[in-house]
């Protein structure tokens, strides 16, 4: 985004003076010394589960509300600190009943229903690894996953497993329990009622002793081509996870906190379950999936005060003809954090406009673990970018040498690739069953994010595109969230996606595939229109020449849009693995 048009609009934006220090923070800061935050299990070493849960139960906390569940059909339930206790207790006396070990890996394919939420914290209890998927794989997707982790058992329900699981499990070879949330009695000795288990197990349990580098979470991540990479995390990554809390989403003990991811992402697990209960708040879970209407009455009904959600959710509630703040009570509400993919600067200035309030970008993988650069609530929002690099966070842009050695680009401006020192507590130690993978990540003492980025003179930095999506055109090197950001100024787009397209004299040509507002007609003349606004915007050079209008854009689950999916159907490529597609 042009840096006249940040200057322009920089002054719409309501910014919170100096909460942090943020230069002092940086010169000060030692991972260690957020170790002084947590009990340790009293028989030794750190266990996620007794930080986030136990911890609070044992102390003037345990009647404190820690989890709203709210269900489709308006059904709603509270959990204080102390029940949570003792049904993530109950479920870690099943597991161990059941003669699962430590580090053993248990699935879990759920709705977003409390047994889900009382099971991750008991697989954690019981030094299980847990490894959430989302609900709405198929089963292929499913299998490549459980037979990649070495499943031992799932959680899931009667009617996932009939419809995902029933016809691959003979394939998952270390399967040993199907444990199913609504089934009050056994199928089998492998098919498990988990009614009767959680019936009969006790309420007490004593966490073994856990190494701060015992295997946690397990998330996998997809590519374009191959099968899912599993990303392996420890419990020492709760230090990254409260440090964000804190400095990135400003949780405060009486804070009302929603993240609207699904725990079969990673958003979903540290930020949807782990940090919020690490600062002890009360934490909303809703069960169905996104409604304008609804999840603005959660907003007001709940009285949230900190949000994280996503773009895709933050675009769809602009295409919504509303005054959210004349409709509903937000008042509470005071932050809005987002992450999945960069934040177009048009939605944060909607969310000024709408929510009286900015929305602040962050930017993190499945590999960091958590949130490892973004706008701080105290700092001031630049739009389009994803902030600055956290306290403890050593971040740059490099560029990798044909001999793979390393060279920092301190030019502000200039481009590169993102890279992270090594050293942060949620950084990924593996790709399970693949070293060779894992190795490739790091050149010259660096992860190397595969994101292109620059830096700007204040030390802001911008996402430009991930590597393999860069286009290049007549000699120019284009990130498409470039071009994107600029077609959604145009007030008939809702979102664009962008893909370089081979063509024989210019390389490649930029080509926009634009979804339209409501009520908007896609016309040749609109077409026409848009191609004009681009190169006003962005110059001849860097515009699109191309642009199609498609209804919907395809994303994730997790609403990044698949430009490379775009673009193998251009090209009529394979699509590689699309288990992860919205559907």
């Amino acid at each position: 985004m042009e840096k006249n048009w940040i200057e322009k609009n920089i002054s719409d934006l309501k910014v919170t003076p100096n909460l942090i220090d943020y230069e002092k923070e940086k010169k000060s800061f030692e991972w260690e010394k957020i170790g002084e935050q947590f009990e340790g299990l009293p028989c030794g070493g750190l266990n996620i589960a007794h930080e986030a849960i136990d911890r609070h139960a044992n102390s003037k906390a345990a009647n404190k509300t820690a989890l709203v569940w709210l269900g489709q059909d308006s059904q709603k339930q509270v959990f204080t600190f102390a029940k949570m206790k003792k049904e993530t207790a109950k479920f870690a006396n099943v597991l161990r009943s059941l003669g699962l070990a430590k580090g053993e890996r248990i699935f879990t394919l759920s709705p977003r229903v409390p047994e889900l939420y009382i099971a991750a914290i008991g697989i954690l209890k019981n030094r299980n690894v847990i490894c959430p998927l989302f609900s709405q794989f198929g089963p292929g997707p499913i299998l490549q996953r459980m037979r990649g982790g070495d499943a031992k058992a799932l959680l899931t329900t009667k009617k996932l497993f009939e419809k995902k699981i029933r016809s691959v499990m003979e394939q998952i070879p270390d399967l040993q329990y199907i444990l199913l949330i609504d089934e009050p009695y056994d199928q089998s000795e492998k098919i498990l009622s988990l009614p009767r288990l959680l019936k009969e197990a006790s309420d007490a349990f004593e966490i073994e002793p856990t190494d701060p580098e015992d295997m946690s979470i397990l998330h996998f991540t997809s590519g374009t081509t191959g099968m899912p990479k599993g990303v392996v995390h420890v419990h020492k990554a709760l230090y990254t996870h409260w440090m964000t809390g804190k400095y990135v989403l400003d949780l405060h003990s009486d804070d009302v906190f929603w993240c609207t991811a699904d725990p079969g992402w990673v958003t979903g697990t540290s930020y949807g379950i782990i940090a919020p209960w690490l600062h002890g708040v009360t934490n909303i879970v809703d069960e169905a999936e996104f409604n304008a209407k609804r999840w603005y009455r959660i907003l007001q009904d709940e009285n949230v005060t900190v949000w994280y959600t996503a773009p895709t959710a933050i675009r769809r509630l602009m295409r919504i003809e509303s005054e959210p703040t004349r409709e509903y009570d937000l008042s509470k509400l005071r932050l809005i954090q987002s992450v999945g993919e960069p934040l177009n600067p048009e939605a944060l200035l909607w969310g000024v406009e709408k929510l009286k309030m900015p929305i602040h970008d962050n930017w993190w993988q499945t590999e960091t673990g958590g949130i490892m650069i973004s706008n701080l609530i105290s700092q001031t929002v630049k739009p389009g970018s994803m902030g600055r690099p956290l306290p403890g966070i050593d971040a740059s842009i490099i560029k990798v040498e044909d001999d793979g050695s390393v060279t920092e680009i301190t030019e502000p401006g200039a481009e590169g690739d993102l890279a992270l020192k090594p050293g942060w507590p949620s950084m990924f130690r593996a790709y399970l069953h693949n070293e060779e993978k894992y190795n490739k990540c790091f050149k010259g003492g660096r992860y190397i994010s595969g994101d292109l980025a620059y830096k700007d003179e204040d030390g802001y930095f911008w996402f430009v595109g991930r590597a393999d999506d860069i286009i290049k055109t007549s000699g120019h090197m284009v990130g498409p969230f470039e071009v994107e950001s600029a077609l959604m100024e145009h007030p008939a787009v809702a979102e664009a996606g962008v893909i370089g397209k081979p063509d024989p004299i210019i390389g490649q040509l930029v080509k926009a595939f634009v979804s339209l507002k409501a009520g908007v007609e896609a016309t040749e003349d609109l077409k026409r229109e848009l191609i004009g606004f681009g190169r006003k915007k962005l110059g001849a050079a860097v515009a699109p020449k191309e642009i199609e209008f498609k209804e919907n854009l395809p994303k994730t689950r997790s609403g990044k849009i698949m430009r490379r999916l775009l673009k193998a159907r251009e090209l009529g490529l394979a699509e590689g693995d699309t288990s992860t597609l919205e559907q």
